[in-house]
């Protein structure tokens, strides 16, 4: 079982998130996950750094931890030729530390750029259909060019291959991304834990490691940990289909006014209990998920991180699905 702690950008400056990666690898966690937004979730948030330059800088100062993004869509804010050339480079500065995440994307962060994110989630898979493609075509080395439905690439080549290529982590919330997690990526990326997910990719003939994120939120009491998550996580609440839907952080805050601090604590673990935590990580652990990125949401992270070394770093690591020998 691979821990792995989770960079909120939305959450955090640049600085702060390079100094809570070197603390991450000094506890012990074996990567770190970054999420790659253009806006925060909600303003009061009051982040949303570019995560490659970050990321290049976590490489620098770090030695051993893994670095992943959660996610990167690489279709409507970058052209995936962008995505090839950086995650090939990332690879190569981090000693081959680096996993890319990706996924269709949300309405959030592609609609800035002008052309438009598609209406439907069939459109959205048929674009990162083919800029999987289009990553896998340049990553061969050499020049190439690819005539989409939706994308295209023009005699393009990328010069900086590392000899081992990222894996990457196609994120999946039912059958049909599911698929081309299975078709077209190395492993499988989550948010909920959903045994249906896992099969689905699976069924498919997907054999790779399955990535999945656990909300948590540590304070020394519960209440304090709950009410900051409902300060500025509360839109985890909302469902996918809403997730990948809204613009802006004012739509966020808007349908997320009825949320209340006892839905919260049915979402995340909350407070000082270690057991609270270990029963949230075995839920994803008896759905299939081998890679746990810990989700932390509560007012201190290094709180958190001494949390975690202190109480959760070795029973995470034995946790085995229920029942399992």
């Amino acid at each position: 079982m691979d821990i792995g702690y989770k960079l909120a950008s939305e959450a955090f400056g640049p600085e702060e998130l390079i100094r809570q990666a070197v603390r991450a690898e000094a506890a012990g966690f074996d990567f770190v996950e970054m999420s790659d937004h253009f806006h925060p979730w909600l303003d009061v948030q009051g982040h949303s750094s570019f995560t490659w330059t970050v990321l290049g800088a976590i490489a620098a100062r770090t030695e051993r931890i893994g670095l992943v993004t959660g996610v990167t869509c690489p279709t409507v804010r970058y052209h995936p030729a962008v995505i090839a050339q950086a995650a090939a480079t990332l690879a190569l500065v981090s000693g081959g530390r680096f996993v890319l995440g990706v996924g269709s994307g949300e309405r959030l962060n592609e609609h800035v750029v002008g052309p438009g994110f598609p209406e439907t989630v069939r459109g959205r898979h048929e674009l990162l259909r083919e800029a999987l493609e289009i990553i896998r075509l340049l990553w061969r080395g050499g020049y190439h060019s690819y005539e989409g439905k939706h994308l295209r690439l023009a005699d393009a080549r990328v010069f900086d291959l590392p000899e081992q290529l990222p894996l990457i982590a196609v994120a999946a919330s039912g059958p049909k991304s599911a698929g081309i997690a299975a078709e077209l990526g190395d492993g499988l990326f989550a948010t909920e834990d959903k045994a249906s997910i896992v099969r689905h990719y699976r069924t498919a003939g997907g054999s790779g490691p399955g990535y999945a994120e656990v909300p948590m939120a540590w304070a020394p009491d519960e209440r304090s940990a709950a009410e900051e998550a409902l300060r500025t996580s509360r839109w985890a609440l909302t469902g996918w289909k809403v997730m990948s839907e809204l613009p802006n952080p004012a739509n966020f805050e808007a349908a997320t006014t009825t949320v209340r601090v006892e839905d919260i604590l049915g979402k995340f673990a909350c407070g000082p209990d270690p057991d609270r935590y270990l029963a949230a990580a075995q839920r994803y652990v008896d759905a299939g998920f081998d890679r746990l990125v810990l989700q932390n949401a509560g007012p201190d992270p290094d709180g958190f991180i001494d949390f975690y070394q202190r109480e959760l770093a070795e029973p995470l690591r034995a946790l085995r699905p229920s029942g399992a020998a």
